[in-house]
């Protein structure tokens, strides 16, 4: 993947696929949970400041094992919902009247991971 996101020095709210885009599509079912390229590190370098969301339409019955992974691995995050719908995930959001784009959408291949995607932090956004 290579794609680039210019983000403003304000606050972000990160909403998160988990299988598929963080580890590898259902590999928990199959055995342990493994990281995709790109992913765990990506996921430490998100500031403190921002919020964190995990989605994943995994069963319920797998949040000790899916909370254990990530707590295993140092994960900081505000929230996980389980069972999410499989269907597409929809963001609306309105624009800041200065045009700060508030909304993006970031849409890599199954089990791709998010090597390649770069966040530069623009001071004049």
């Amino acid at each position: 993947m290579k794609k680039k996101l210019t983000l403003s020095t304000l606050s972000k709210t990160w909403i998160l696929d988990f299988d598929g885009t963080l580890v590898e599509h259902n590999g928990y079912k199959t055995g342990d949970d493994h990281w995709l390229p790109g992913a765990k590190e990506f996921l430490q370098s998100i500031p403190e400041d921002d919020y964190v969301l995990i989605i994943t339409a995994r069963e319920k019955e797998a949040r000790e094992k899916t909370e254990g992974f990530l707590k295993a691995n140092g994960i900081r995050y505000d929230d996980i919902k389980f069972e999410m719908p499989m269907g597409e995930r929809i963001l609306l959001n309105d624009s800041k009247p200065s045009g700060l784009i508030m909304s993006h959408a970031v849409e890599c291949s199954r089990n791709e991971g998010l090597e390649g995607l770069e966040i530069e932090i623009d001071e004049s956004l």
